[in-house]
């Protein structure tokens, strides 16, 4: 018997539904998520290849700048949305996309975006006024409810991005009241980006509880076993790995003009 257009779109919602459940599941497990940021469908398939990967992220800032679009929502989301769309269908893995602050849209963006397979987000709160942060937390936590999907969002907070220069004590109770009420709407954990020492990290989770808090891996904060000690439940990586990958064949350019020539152990990973 032939399949239907139902059928096969019965498939892909059913589809949708097991991927977020399990990025739910990797949120709350004892073990860290590692999720390796990319921006495109070879360099998420490169990263699905490797047996530590259970998960992946796209990094906005990385798809932004592929298409020549400064990061901060400059992209036209529909370019945003296709992009992540295209990762999520090439891969097996549960793909979380880094959607900024929800293009004008939260809820809808949110919706769109589980139609194209994505099972997680990122939503940053800009350090807006707390209430229209709250506001987009539940405008996405209703779209994916509407949905049928078990959406994973990562409710991004700029509280030490936008705000580090004030006292710590200010920036973390900022972060925690956020945090707090984030995850009272309905979010599955809480990112907060920035160059978090051990004694904040620990903080920030006594405060919204184990496995509740994202970071970023950026230099000087703690190794991922030491995060996972901590109580953290995700770490990411932003653009970086596109820099390093930029920065590699940045290099390589610099001494093939200089008179190099090509390594004999290259990978054909394309």
């Amino acid at each position: 018997m032939t399949s239907t257009p139902h059928d096969h779109a019965a498939h892909l919602a059913e589809l949708t539904v097991s991927r977020a459940e399990r990025l739910r599941e990797l949120h709350a497990a004892p073990e860290l998520l590692q999720v390796v940021n990319v921006w495109d469908v070879v360099s998420a398939r490169v990263v699905a290849a490797l047996p530590g990967t259970t998960a992946l992220a796209t990094a906005s800032h990385s798809i932004a700048a592929s298409f020549g679009y400064p990061d901060g929502e400059r992209i036209p989301v529909e370019l945003m949305l296709d992009m992540a769309g295209r990762i999520a269908r090439a891969v097996e893995v549960p793909v979380s996309a880094d959607l900024e602050a929800g293009y004008g849209a939260p809820g809808e963006t949110i919706r769109r975006a589980i139609g194209e397979g994505i099972v997680g987000a990122n939503l940053e709160d800009e350090l807006k006024p707390l209430a229209d942060s709250v506001a987009a937390v539940r405008a996405a936590v209703a779209a994916a409810e509407a949905e049928g999907v078990p959406f994973a969002l990562n409710a991004r907070t700029d509280a030490w991005l936008r705000g580090h220069e004030r006292p710590r004590e200010v920036w973390l109770a900022d972060a925690i009241e956020r945090g707090r009420a984030f995850l009272d709407e309905g979010a599955t954990c809480v990112f907060v980006p920035g160059a978090l020492g051990e004694a904040e990290i620990a903080e920030l989770v006594d405060a919204l509880g184990e496995r509740r808090l994202s970071v970023i891996g950026l230099p000087g904060v703690p190794a991922p076993a030491r995060l996972a000690e901590l109580g953290v439940a995700r770490v990411s990586y932003g653009p970086y790995t596109q820099r390093l990958a930029l920065g590699a064949l940045e290099d390589a350019a610099a001494q093939l003009y200089a008179g190099g020539v090509l390594p004999s152990d290259i990978r054909p990973l394309n």
